[in-house]
């Protein structure tokens, strides 16, 4: 299992697990194979390691896995880049007393946990990376120096997940370039490049550990996007598969209500909005307004502007930056309580195995199954299967009849025949249609016995062909029912499948935390949320003896000041100064200032209290601007009292 070949490994395994009864597999021979297949350099062995894992669920009557078991896992899917797994076995792991710190593994083979934290970090998943932090602070184990290397700019796991990614903070004064250039070994060729030269392989350090490539870097914004659109996809799945029984008592207008609402979340916002105008179409006081947000110097003609603007949009696209676009307004979304409500009833059901195993079975069916038919003609293509889309109305055309209809010049008589023959046809779909609509909803298992017996053409001679292959395959031993139920019995009478088998790595491993973390709808995003988790990052990772650097605590503020939330301006700047860190005047003058305009006081005070004791100078006319408002604040009091 050590030596690097992990098939001489397997085929130990497979003698072991088809042998007697005394030479089966247990948990540790199971461990030293996913640790050869993990480890290994070779090839792409995570499907391997899965195939290992589906075994060893089927064989859970007989063995268990243990901390190690789960750190492997864990090392393998991070390395991999498949998080989602590396996060649900992770929260196994932590429940083991020392799990992290055999994770860790004293930072062997790639330090996996750091591995781990630095994927989190990277995919925007923060609530996880911030579970992982506790986990760490309840073993007692530090965090570890892989997990906090810098980012390009100069950020840590504490902030680069802030937006903007791709801009260093501003730190209230100007950097030293050439300072910062020569203290990281500009001059002595020890820098390192992060754009490599060609035919050098690339020196950013994060991509170090993972087998082919670090996960790509998205921000907590976009996370919480993403899962949001992900949650509500599954939502209007499950919607269009329950028809209106999904919704319980309600009504087909609502059901559009829903559906709508729910593509309009899946659809998003207008991406063309996001792009830039093109500068040859641009006003004179555009291409200024686009030269002054870089600033660039907005003297010249036209000609000249017209040239700058296209070279600064070069240089950012060579350098990977955003492209400059004019700030928006958000629209605030207004909230419909009674279509959220109406939305809050689709049951997802995710990890509820016993409601599957009765799903399955056949019960649990209401007889209202039926989908509205006049949202055929709302639905999407890519969310609809074959023959979903039929309207009642027997006009309605597919791609042989448009032909038709094109030769109408050519031949009259013919044409009408075609389209006489064509109503006909689509007479019997929409009955046929009617008739299917009233059966109760087949789950994947069903559909796939009876695909056999679909035909692909509408025409009399496949039906007459199809119904004859059918009645000679009635003698074969695949042949089932065509009731549901039936089938399901025919099943269980042959012993092709039993709900006994019906089980998921939850259920068998005793993940009691899994089904109730599914059916959880994802949290919207909201900068106040991402303030305070990033807070909670900073204080985790310091008490862990991580030290954030001047870049992330600016970042955090500048997040803060975003919100705004002067609530949490004391907070941070309090953990930026004993960690030894001094912004410039100006960032100092800013918050005070913010604080005045949203009626913080007291918040005001308080950090200006705050400066003074850390020995930094507070300018006078922010001290004026603060003591003239406090005198204001007393004016007033005594007239009301008086």
């Amino acid at each position: 299992a050590t030596c690097g070949i992990p098939e001489i490994a397997f085929a130990t395994f497979e003698n072991m697990e088809y042998g007697e009864d005394f030479m089966k597999p247990d948990t540790e021979t199971y461990n030293w194979v996913i640790q050869a297949y993990t480890r290994a350099e070779t090839y792409d062995r995570v499907q391997d390691v899965a195939e290992l894992l589906g075994m060893m669920v089927e064989d859970h009557k007989r063995l268990q896995p243990n901390v190690k078991t789960y750190a492997l896992l864990v090392e393998c899917f991070t390395k991999y880049c498949v998080v989602r797994e590396a996060i649900r076995h992770f929260r196994a792991l932590k429940n083991f007393e020392g799990g992290t710190k055999v994770l860790h593994n004293e930072g062997n083979f790639g330090d996996p946990l750091s591995l781990y934290l630095r994927a989190l970090c990277r995919e925007g998943r923060i609530v996880e990376l911030l579970e992982a932090l506790e986990a760490l602070a309840k073993d007692n184990q530090p965090i570890p120096p892989r997990a906090m290397i810098l980012s390009r700019k100069y950020r840590t796991l504490v902030s680069s997940w802030i937006e903007p990614l791709q801009e260093e903070a501003e730190l209230g004064y100007e950097i030293d370039y050439i300072s910062r250039y020569i203290a990281e070994g500009g001059l002595t060729g020890e820098r390192k490049r992060w754009v490599p030269r060609r035919g050098k392989t690339p020196l950013d350090p994060d991509a170090a550990g993972f087998i082919y490539s670090n996960p790509m870097e998205t921000s907590f914004k976009q996370r919480c996007l993403e899962d949001w659109k992900e949650h509500h996809r599954k939502l209007l799945k499950t919607l269009q598969n329950e028809g209106l029984s999904a919704l319980g008592d309600a009504s087909e207008s609502d059901y559009i209500r829903v559906e709508e609402w729910l593509k309009k979340i899946l659809k998003g916002p207008d991406q063309n909005i996001l792009k830039p105008k093109a500068a040859s179409k641009m006003l004179v006081s555009e291409l200024k307004e686009e030269l002054e947000a870089q600033d660039l110097p907005t003297d010249g003609t036209r000609n000249v502007l017209y040239q700058r603007v296209q070279k600064a949009r070069r240089i950012n696209r060579s350098r990977g930056r955003p492209l400059w676009v004019p700030p928006i307004e958000e629209e605030e979304e207004e909230v419909d309580e009674e279509l959220d409500e109406l939305i809050s009833r689709i049951k997802l059901e995710e990890g509820n195995t016993e409601f599957w195993k009765r799903r399955f079975l056949g019960e649990g069916f209401s007889d209202d199954h039926e989908k509205p038919r006049d949202m055929d003609k709302l639905e999407s293509p890519d969310v609809l299967d074959d023959g979903d889309v039929e309207d009642e109305s027997p006009d309605v055309l597919d791609d042989g009849d448009v032909e038709d209809v094109s030769k109408e010049v050519e031949d009259d008589e013919a044409d009408e025949e075609e389209v006489e023959q064509t109503e006909s046809q689509d007479g019997d779909r929409v009955k046929d249609k009617e008739v299917e609509a009233k059966k109760p909803l087949q789950m994947i298992g069903v559909q796939l016995l009876k695909d056999s017996d679909q035909t692909t053409s509408s025409s009399k001679k496949s039906r007459r062909r199809a119904s004859r292959i059918s009645a000679e395959d009635d003698n074969d031993d695949d042949w089932f029912p065509e009731d549901i139920l039936e089938a399901f019995k025919e099943m269980r009478k042959r012993k092709v499948f039993d709900v006994s088998d019906m089980y998921t790595i939850a259920d068998v491993w005793g993940w009691t935390w899994e089904r109730k973390l599914k059916n959880v709808p994802p949290r919207r995003w909201s900068q106040e949320w991402e303030v305070n988790l990033a807070i909670k990052v900073m204080l985790k990772v310091i008490e862990l003896g991580g030290k954030p650097t001047i870049g992330d605590c600016a970042m955090i503020l500048r997040a803060a000041i975003r919100a705004p939330l002067p609530s949490a301006f004391l907070k941070i700047l309090q953990t930026i100064h004993s960690l030894g860190y001094v912004f410039g005047s100006p960032l100092y003058d800013e918050i005070i200032s913010l604080c005045l305009d949203l009626g913080e006081l007291d918040a005001a005070i308080a950090i200006v209290a705050d400066l003074e004791t850390s020995g930094i100078t507070v300018p006078d006319q922010t001290l004026d601007r603060v003591i003239s408002a406090r005198q204001m604040i007393d004016i007033a009091v005594n007239d009301e009292t008086s």
